[in-house]
């Protein structure tokens, strides 16, 4: 009997809230880890879990039986390296990123990463959503600023300007907006999130002094690339990251607003995307999600710090 297994399969039911995130997270099927579970509580000789239909719990044996079985995965991968001499870090690294961020930066330096370290296997998720980390067996996820969660421990890894900006068909018709308090007089393309349906807001800093501007959402969307592609096509006035923003303006395409050519006392500058990488806990930490902070940091030259 794997032991080892049926404990593994025991210690992802309980942290992903169900058998069905547990069998996702070890690529296995629901009635297998279901089985495992009676293997392991029959081995035992006690119930771990009480379940219905409906819920699932740990009973005071079972809470008590995870409290000292938790950390023996990462307890045994330590002791391989130990045994091996070697730290090189190996194993399945889940990383959730937005959807934007996920397109245009992470996947073109995934090849790189993926040659630096060949015995990692990585499985993306890109959405704007909110992760659960445990439930979906999500190892670290990249956020923006906007989006972090108390729950989470995030370290900053990497900052990239907010572009505002228009084609030149539009301005041609509506005029240029000199100062960030004339975009109420436009026509803005504003990304909503998708987890509480809170528009992003358009910070910027004048004087050393943040603030948002108020804005006239002609165009609402939750797809950056999306909301590009309507400002290219005179749809109205964008903010969007440099990494999206700076193809469509070197060809002429967007034409970009606000640049920090300060024309009047008046003139503002976007306020910067700032990047975190986020865990769940300390204990996530592992070699594997260092050492994909570290690649991110040092490929994005950003330097991290904890939040």
């Amino acid at each position: 009997m794997n032991v080892l297994g049926l404990i593994n399969s025991f210690i992802r039911v309980v942290e992903g809230g169900s058998i069905a995130a547990a069998a996702r997270a070890q690529g296995m099927s629901a009635a297998a880890v279901s089985q495992n579970l009676s293997r392991l509580e029959t081995h035992l000789g006690v119930r771990l879990l009480s379940r219905t239909t409906r819920s699932m719990a740990l009973t005071e044996s079972g809470t008590r039986y995870y409290e000292k079985v938790r950390h023996i995965p990462r307890d045994l991968e330590l002791a391989s390296q130990a045994a091996t001499g070697t730290s090189e870090p190996h194993g399945a690294l889940c990383i959730a990123t937005t959807a934007a961020f996920g397109r245009h930066v992470l996947a073109p330096l995934m090849p790189a990463f993926k040659a630096a370290y060949p015995r990692i296997d990585i499985e993306l998720i890109s959405t704007d959503r909110r992760v659960d980390h445990r439930l979906e067996g999500v190892d670290v996820s990249l956020r923006i600023g906007a989006q972090l969660d108390e729950r989470l421990i995030a370290r900053r890894i990497a900052s990239r300007p907010f572009v505002v900006c228009a084609s030149p068909a539009y301005l041609e018709r509506a005029g240029v907006p000199e100062t960030p308090e004339a975009l109420k007089h436009h026509a803005c393309l504003v990304f909503r999130y998708p987890t509480d349906g809170r528009f992003l807001p358009w910070g910027f800093v004048r004087d050393g002094q943040r603030f948002d501007a108020q804005l006239n959402a002609e165009f609402i969307g939750d797809d950056i690339d999306m909301l590009a592609q309507i400002a290219v096509n005179g749809g109205g006035i964008a903010r969007l990251a440099s990494f999206v923003a700076q193809p469509l303006i070197d060809s002429g395409r967007l034409v970009r607003l606000f640049d920090g050519n300060r024309r009047t006392q008046a003139c503002a500058e976007p306020e910067p995307m700032e990047i975190y990488a986020c865990v769940a806990e300390r204990s996530a930490l592992n070699a594997k999600v260092r050492a994909l902070i570290e690649f991110l940091e040092a490929h994005l030259d950003a330097g991290g710090k904890a939040h």
